[in-house]
C-alpha cells in the first residue's frame, strides 16, 4: 500500500487528468455512486472513477496499479454478489460510457461498456433490429454479454456471446486491445463466457437480427394449477416454434392494474410466453395455456424494449439468486419444482422460475466456454425481499430449491445467474477443460489477477 502522501498526490493527479469525475469518501455523490442493485451490498471503495472514455479507464487502472489498490469494474451494477464494488479499492465506473451506435446496413451495434439493456434496445428499436439481451432493462450490457448472455430472444437468436463480433478492452497494464475473430482470437474466445477476468470492456460490437414484431402473453393461475400449467408450458416449448420463449413462475401477486385486488399479495402461478413475431402467431402457440382456467390474461403485441422494462425489479431490494441447469423437465421434476413453491417467501418480490432453453442455444457454437448450452431447462430461484429480518429464510429457500432439483442437474450453470458460490461453481459454469484454457489466457493478459472481483479465473 502506498504512503498517504503518495496516495494523496496520486489522487489529486487523477482528478486533474480524468475527463470524468473522481469520487472519494466524503465527496458529494459518493454514497449514491456506491449504491448497487442489491441492497444487501454495502461497500466503501477508496476511489470511484466515473470514466468518460477509454483513456479515463486506462488512466484509472494505472493509478490503481501504482498504489496497489484492488480494482472492481462497474457497468450496470447487477451482480447479485456485489462484484461491481470493493472495500478500500478503486471502482472503474463505466456508466457514463453508454453511447450506442447502430449500423443497420451491417446489422451490427457498437455499445459502450457502461450501457444498459435499455440504452441498447431503445437504440436498435427504430430499425426493427435486436439482439439477445437480458431480462431487465437496467442490466449492464458488458457484464451480461461477457458472462454468456441468456435472455428472451435466445431460442431464436442464440446466446448473446453467439452474436459477439468484437470487444475493446483495457488490460491490467493499462493497454488498449481489440479482440475479434481475426484479432487476438484466443482472447476473443475467452471473452465468450469468461466475464471480466481479462480487462475492462470499454465497448462491444454485437450482431443484430430483424425483429419487426414482438408479442407477449402473461397468464396468472391459482397456485394449485401449477403442475398442469408447467406440463402444458413444457409441451409448447419442446414442440413449438423457437420464436416462443418465457417461463413458468411462482410469484406474489403484484399491486398492478391487471391483477384483481383479492389476488394482490397472494401466491400465484404464472406462465409468461414471449414471442419474436406477431400477436396472432403468439395466440396460436399459447392456445393450450389460454384454454386452462386462469385468473388473469394479458396478451398483446408490444415493442421488445417495452417488455424489457415491464419486469424491472424495484431498486433498494435485497437479492439472493442461484440456478440449476437440468437434463430435462420430466413430470417428477415438475412436481418437485411446484411443491417448493409452498414454502416460497410470500409476500415478497421472490420468484421461482422454470426457464426453457433449446432452439438456437442448443444449436449454437460448441467452442465457447458455456457448458450449460445443452441443458433444455433451468430452474432459477430468484430471491427478492425488502426486510433484513427476512434474510435467513429467503436465502435458505433459494438453497432449498437447488437441493430439490439437484437430481436432475447437469452440473453446469450460467454464472450470471449466481453469486459467489465458490471455485467449483465457477468451473461448473465454464467447464473443466475450458477453465484450464482460460487460466492460460488470464496468465497472459492479467498475470497478477488484478481483475478478480468477478467469477474469478486464477492465472495459470
Amino acid at each position: 500500500m502506498a504512503s498517504l502522501s503518495k496516495a494523496g498526490a496520486a489522487l489529486a493527479a487523477l482528478r486533474e487528468d480524468l475527463a470524468g469525475d473522481v469520487l472519494a469518501p466524503g465527496d458529494p455523490g459518493y454514497d449514491e455512486a456506491r449504491t448497487v442493485f442489491n441492497a444487501m451490498i454495502d461497500r466503501r471503495p477508496a476511489v470511484i472513477a466515473q470514466c468518460a472514455n477509454e483513456a479515463d479507464v486506462a488512466r484509472s487502472v494505472r493509478f490503481a496499479r501504482d498504489l496497489d489498490l484492488k480494482i472492481a469494474v462497474r457497468g450496470g451494477g447487477h451482480s447479485v454478489a456485489g462484484m461491481a464494488l470493493n472495500d478500500g479499492g478503486l471502482v472503474v465506473d463505466l456508466r457514463r460510457m453508454h453511447e450506442v451506435t447502430v449500423h443497420p446496413g451491417a446489422a451490427a451495434v457498437r455499445v459502450g461498456g457502461g450501457a444498459t439493456m435499455s440504452h441498447m434496445d431503445r437504440a436498435t428499436e427504430p430499425y426493427h433490429l435486436a439482439t439477445t439481451g437480458g431480462r431487465a432493462s437496467t442490466t449492464g450490457v458488458g457484464g451480461f454479454v461477457l458472462g454468456g448472455g441468456s435472455g428472451w430472444l435466445e431460442r431464436k437468436f442464440g446466446l448473446a456471446i453467439d452474436n459477439l463480433l468484437g470487444v475493446d478492452l483495457v488490460t491490467a497494464d493499462g493497454s488498449a486491445v481489440h479482440a475479434s475473430a481475426e484479432e487476438n482470437p484466443e482472447l476473443f474466445w475467452a471473452l465468450h463466457g469468461g466475464g471480466g477476468n481479462f480487462g475492462v470492456a470499454t465497448a462491444l460490437t454485437l450482431r443484430l437480427h430483424e425483429l419487426p414484431e414482438f408479442a407477449m402473453a402473461m397468464l396468472l393461475y391459482r397456485p394449485e394449477s401449477g403442475p398442469e400449467v408447467a406440463r402444458v408450458f413444457r409441451e409448447i416449448m419442446e414442440t413449438g416454434p423457437v420464436e416462443a420463449a418465457g417461463g413458468v413462475l411462482y410469484m406474489t401477486g403484484p399491486p398492478e392494474e391487471f391483477v384483481p385486488e383479492h389476488l394482490v399479495g397472494t401466491l400465484l402461478c404464472g406462465a409468461l410466453v414471449t414471442y419474436a413475431g406477431s400477436e396472432d402467431d403468439l395466440r396460436k402457440t399459447a392456445q393450450p395455456l389460454l384454454a386452462l382456467p386462469h385468473e388473469v390474461e394479458m396478451v398483446t403485441a408490444i415493442p421488445y424494449a417495452d417488455l424489457q422494462c415491464m419486469i424491472d425489479d424495484p431498486p433498494g431490494m435485497r437479492n439472493y439468486w442461484s440456478a440449476e441447469y437440468l437434463t430435462g423437465a420430466p413430470d417428477e421434476l415438475v412436481d418437485v419444482f411446484c411443491a417448493r413453491a409452498d414454502t416460497m417467501p410470500v409476500p415478497t418480490g421472490t420468484q421461482h422460475v422454470l426457464f426453457p432453453l433449446g432452439g438456437a442455444v442448443a444449436d449454437g457454437p460448441r467452442a465457447y466456454p458455456v457448458p450449460y448450452r445443452d441443458s433444455p431447462w433451468a430452474v432459477h430461484p430468484f430471491g427478492i425481499w425488502e426486510d433484513p429480518a427476512d434474510d435467513e429464510r429467503c436465502v435458505r429457500w433459494v438453497r432449498d430449491v437447488r437441493a430439490d432439483v439437484r437430481p436432475w442437474s447437469t452440473g453446469a450453470v450460467y454464472l450470471n445467474f449466481i453469486g459467489d458460490e465458490g471455485e467449483d461453481r465457477v468451473e461448473a459454469g465454464l467447464g473443466a477443460e475450458n477453465t484450464r484454457r482460460l487460466a492460460a489466457v488470464k496468465a497472459h493478459y492479467d498475470p497478477d489477477n488484478v481483475f478478480r472481483f468477478n467469477h474469478n479465473i486464477a492465472p495459470a
